[in-house]
């Protein structure tokens, strides 16, 4: 590992995270930039998903399977089906990848998706906010500089194909950061009473046509 002056990298860093795609189901893009050349270092994003969007763990695993994406999720269970009003927040450790053209850039990817919301009054929409992300270093020469950064309470491998122990860094600087906003589509609730009795009638005009079919074509003994 070579030794990395991270005096300026850390107050010269920059996070931009962007939503690709359209619908419910997007992929989540994390770009960092350090001040300098982190050669011999970890780069990880700690990113922090509201209750209103969840990862796949099947599907990330899948993806893990092809190198397709990299990234930690805690143990917990994750129930995919879950409306937004019932899930959790989740902490998602997203390692990324250098730049080729850019020695100071990493990046990384992961599929995200959208929960359902509850019906809203006078709009469309919800409106979810994505956390801040965190920047994390792993260095094995453990020259960081005490200035910049401090141990970050981080039980999880300097890469996901290893599992020996790491102690993770994070900057003590606030990098420069730039948000993402994800709008869910959602129901009005100026609409209940008539969802209601549409799927009430449905149901029951519906329960009478195949209770109609088995008494003419059934066979009862």
């Amino acid at each position: 590992c070579v030794t990395l002056d991270v005096q300026a990298a850390c107050r010269d860093t920059t996070v931009t995270q962007e939503l690709l795609k359209e619908g419910f189901h997007r992929d989540l893009l994390v770009k960092v930039e350090l001040g300098e050349d982190a050669g011999g270092c970890a780069v990880a994003a700690q990113v922090h998903l509201p209750p209103g969007i969840y990862v796949d763990p099947d599907e990330l695993a899948t993806l893990q399977q092809h190198n397709l994406a990299k990234a930690v999720l805690p143990p917990d269970v994750i129930d995919v089906e879950a409306p937004e009003y019932l899930a959790k927040a989740l902490v998602l450790l997203l390692f990324l990848e250098p730049e080729a053209r850019c020695s100071r850039c990493f990046r990384g990817t992961v599929p995200v998706h959208a929960r359902y919301h509850r019906p809203a009054r006078g709009t469309h929409q919800a409106l979810v906010a994505l956390g801040s992300p965190e920047v994390l270093l792993c260095c094995c020469h453990g020259h960081l500089s005490e200035e910049c950064w401090e141990p970050a309470e981080v039980d999880t491998p300097c890469s996901s194909d290893t599992t020996s122990p790491c102690q993770w860094h994070t900057t003590k600087h606030r990098p420069a950061y730039e948000g993402s906003m994800l709008r869910v589509p959602v129901g009005l609730r100026e609409h209940s009473s008539l969802v209601c009795a549409l799927t009430l009638l449905t149901t029951g005009l519906c329960s009478g046509l195949i209770l109609a079919a088995a008494c003419k074509y059934g066979h009862f003994s």
